[in-house]
């Protein structure tokens, strides 16, 4: 009886333990969100089984809307791996290899002849990023873009170097990769992604959709703007397309990477090959570790949506987040949660900004310019908080972390104003610029 009571209450332990992280995991999602700074959706995966699903904020602003974990949210470039995957499908059915030159199917793009599928998933082709290289990008974000038209840009590029002797990561890549997989199935980037991943791991929610529609429960992304969330506009998804355009839910893709990597989508040495990292990138892969720990997946990013989903093979744990609110570095968040998870130490993030005058908020609004990159950066005041706009871009809100720091936390961004000029920092790089 002794022995059995014992067995009862460490048993009784284990579930107490589990609820507890989750409890905190819960607490630190709803002390940001309150904070306004997130709305999304988080799923944990245990063991292959959705363990912990539940979402925060708002799906359309409107209405009111509320997200809920059904909610389909846009996935940015975690749609990468989806592309990978139908790729290597084809390699596997021997209608394509990853020795395929560019050339057999887009023979007019820059050294095509030199570039095989192989560099195209790996981010080595020199071919120009249409969406952060190109400056005439702001006039396609929100029309429809028809194959014949972004081609024609694509080609129209001149090559960054030389085939395979380094990596940069494009976004052109994987929409002539999402070209080829409709030119040799004869079908939709759409139909296939429902035929060859949706449909066969069970997804209920995954689609590509031509458009946010809330009355299917899909959400908008938001944008706060230092008083209020606004709604961002909508993109139109043929731009970004099988580089960055599928929606879905932190549920779904947990389930995508747990059957990629349990072998029901691609064979062992396609998995293999999707795995092998070059200069930080697989095959439509990256590798994010925690500790001792790696997580195979990918980030995304598009309008302000912001998502991350990888997966632990050893423990066929996953984690995966579909932000829509981002107001907070994406991988912050990430940290809180996997450290709560794992039972690390971690204090909840301090989110109240420093306190600055008004007549110094004054002296730094302007436009600033840079003899280092061709962008100018305009500091202006909405409701008592100072935002920051390049050429092109959205404004977004910057924090005050002292009188003359500023962050954006989501970025990484950090802004330092003195004497008429502004140093902006962001992964370890330094720009000065000076006020006009």
């Amino acid at each position: 009886m002794k022995k059995l009571l014992l067995l009862f209450l460490f048993g009784l332990s284990s579930v107490f333990a589990q609820t507890d992280k989750f409890q905190k995991i819960d607490s630190l999602l709803n002390f940001l969100y309150t904070n306004n700074k997130f709305m999304g959706s988080l799923s944990i995966l245990e063991k292959d089984k959705i363990v912990f699903s539940k979402a925060y904020g708002l799906a359309e602003l409107s209405s009111g809307k509320k997200l809920n974990p059904a909610t389909k949210l846009k996935i940015g470039s975690i749609t990468k791996t989806f592309t990978a995957t139908m790729i290597m499908q084809l390699v596997d059915e021997k209608k394509l290899s990853l020795d395929t030159k560019l050339s057999q199917f887009y023979p007019k793009v820059a050294n095509a002849d030199k570039i095989t599928i192989a560099m195209l998933l790996h981010h080595r082709t020199g071919i120009p990023d249409f969406l952060n290289d190109d400056p005439t990008v702001a006039q396609y974000i929100y029309i429809e873009n028809k194959k014949a038209d972004l081609l024609k840009r694509i080609e129209g590029y001149t090559s960054a170097f030389e085939p395979d002797s380094q990596f940069k990561y494009s976004n052109s890549n994987y929409n002539l990769l999402g070209y080829i997989v409709e030119d040799i199935t004869k079908k939709s980037y759409a139909e296939n992604l429902n035929t060859r991943i949706v449909k066969k791991l069970g997804l209920k929610n995954t689609s590509f959709p031509v458009k946010i529609e809330p009355s299917q429960n899909e959400g908008y992304s938001f944008t706060f703007n230092g008083n209020a969330w606004e709604q961002t506009p909508e993109w139109h998804n043929s731009l970004a397309f099988a580089a960055g355009a599928i929606a879905s839910t932190p549920d779904d893709l947990n389930l995508f990477l747990s059957g990629l990597f349990n072998g029901k989508l691609v064979s062992a040495g396609s998995l293999d090959q999707m795995k092998t990292i070059k200069d930080s990138y697989g095959k439509g892969l990256i590798i994010a570790p925690f500790d001792e720990r790696k997580f195979y997946g990918h980030t995304g990013g598009i309008e302000n949506f912001r998502a991350a989903a990888g997966y632990n093979m050893e423990e066929k744990n996953g984690f995966a987040i579909v932000v829509n609110g981002d107001n907070f570095n994406r991988n912050e968040i990430m940290i809180g949660v996997l450290s709560f998870y794992y039972g690390k130490d971690y204090q909840f993030p301090d989110v109240k900004g420093f306190a600055v005058s008004e007549t110094l908020r004054a002296k730094y609004v302007g436009t600033y310019s840079s003899k280092s990159i061709p962008i100018k950066i305009t500091i202006a005041e909405s409701n008592g908080q100072l935002t920051a706009q390049a050429t092109g871009q959205s404004a977004f809100p910057l924090t005050a972390t002292s009188e003359t720091d500023f962050v954006f936390e989501t970025a990484g961004i950090q802004m330092i104003f003195s004497n008429q000029k502004m140093i902006l920092k962001q992964g370890g790089m330094e720009f000065e610029f000076t006020k006009e």
